[in-house]
């Protein structure tokens, strides 16, 4: 088992900046590709950015390439995601997530956190 708690959300005028993080405990942090999805009232959640174990990027989704930055910390435990230039689209609950596939698909992740609200006005 995976537990994974994040943090770091909130509420943000558009512009803004805000740095979401999520902690590992439990089995081998370094075992697991790591991803952040988010999910908006009315929508399906969302692939957002995920992270390989060795701390290179898979990919972004593509509204946030550019101004989204994921990383982890294999240290810590711990995977980040910048977020800069927020948008009010962006406003959803974000979860952190780990899988041990290198994939971006949600179906593939076998851990959940339990999300933070990110709410961006305009």
């Amino acid at each position: 088992q995976v537990q994974l708690v994040e943090s770091g959300g909130g509420l943000v005028q558009a512009g803004g900046s805000l740095r979401l993080s999520c902690a590992a405990s439990g089995r081998t942090f370094t075992g697991y590709t790591m991803g952040w999805f988010r999910q908006a009232p009315g929508k399906e959640r969302q692939f957002v950015a995920a992270v390989r174990r060795s701390g290179t990027t898979i990919g972004y989704e593509d509204s946030v390439r550019g101004r989204f930055t994921i990383s982890r910390d294999n240290a810590k435990s711990t995977v980040y995601l910048q977020m800069n230039s927020l948008k009010p689209e962006d406003t959803a609950v974000y979860y952190c997530a780990a899988s041990p596939l290198d994939t971006a698909l949600a179906s593939n992740y076998m851990y959940w956190g339990q999300g933070t609200q990110v709410t961006v006005s305009s």
